[in-house]
């Protein structure tokens, strides 16, 4: 039997429909929103992502996450198609078995340092030892407070830990129930020039950058709507370095905390690193890891490198203007 070129033709895009599984467009995208998070509301606001999806009858869900560690269950439930969290803590969780990867970068941030009041008498690490410390377990916070500690030679055994969220660690170091907190802007930024809180151990370079993560699945079946959601930040992204004031006005409106605080909070992040930066922030994770690992947070058998390999993802990265 002799075959047409045409047949050929078909018969190859029919062996190719078959062996590439075809997805139906998602009916809805979900995508959290973070004040910790500052293009997540220049998006949300200013419904930057419904413009883009809207030709596509592709709806729009919105998720508050409170912290990291709340982004990352809801990623890891299936609630949330992407979420905003800190590089260290999207590691920790993919070690942990949650199906994520690192697809782009939102900011290079100093968003957390240990927080203390003007009379608790904490002056450095060391201090520590002893007292009472609120964090919020599996955020850069907390992973900041670890290698605080690790650094004067401490663990967390040696501290006792309050866990709560990032709000109410503030309000408990306020109170006077904890002796320290492990903070995150703004609230951190809201307690240090609202209420004279003190940072009293600052290591920016110990900060991982907040990165945006998919479910994996998600990924594979949709890898042209998470390069679209990147395009989007990217937009985000100029219009905020294009306009900080408005910037910090969105800031203010959609949290309620007065300019001198959202102000503090934009003095310590950087917007000048687009989502094709998301390959760089391999090492300050890798460094986080190997930290956690080394304070005996990750077990030693840990293959930490490959972790960090599993979860960074160039290929939806969109190049900046």
């Amino acid at each position: 039997m002799v075959l047409s070129r045409r047949s050929l033709a078909g018969l190859a895009a029919g062996f190719l429909s078959l062996s590439v599984p075809a997805f139906a467009a998602p009916s809805e995208i979900r995508v959290d929103w973070a004040t910790y998070n500052p293009l997540s509301l220049v998006l949300k606001e200013k419904k930057l992502l419904e413009k883009e999806f809207e030709g596509d009858k592709i709806a729009v869900r919105w998720v508050f996450s409170a912290g990291s560690n709340k982004a990352l269950e809801f990623l890891n439930a299936g609630s949330i198609d992407i979420g905003s969290t800190a590089g260290a803590a999207a590691l920790i969780a993919r070690l942990n078995g949650n199906p994520i990867k690192a697809v782009g970068v939102f900011s290079r941030p100093e968003w957390t340092a240990l927080v203390t009041r003007v009379d608790s008498g904490v002056t450095k690490p060391a201090d520590l030892k002893g007292k009472t410390v609120a964090v919020t377990r599996g955020t850069d916070p907390h992973i900041f407070l670890v290698r605080a500690l690790d650094s004067v030679g401490l663990t967390e055994k040696d501290v006792k830990l309050v866990l709560l969220q990032h709000a109410d660690g503030k309000t408990a170091l306020l109170r006077k129930d904890v002796d320290a907190w492990a903070g995150l802007d703004p609230i951190m930024a809201q307690a240090e020039v609202e209420e004279g809180a003190k940072l009293f151990f600052r290591k920016a370079q110990d900060n991982t950058w907040g990165v945006l993560n998919a479910r994996e699945e998600f990924a594979q079946q949709n890898p042209q709507l998470v390069a679209r959601v990147l395009k989007v930040y990217e937009e985000a992204r100029q219009w905020a370095l294009k306009n900080p004031d408005e910037l910090k006005k969105l800031l203010v409106t959609e949290t309620k905390l007065p300019d001198a605080v959202i102000a503090k909070q934009l003095e310590r992040t950087d917007l000048t690193n687009g989502s094709t930066s998301v390959g760089a922030t391999q090492e300050t994770i890798l460094a986080a890891g190997l930290a956690l690992q080394k304070a005996g947070v990750i077990e030693g058998k840990v293959d930490v490198k490959g972790g960090v390999d599993a979860l960074i993802d160039t290929r939806f990265a969109v190049s900046p203007k």
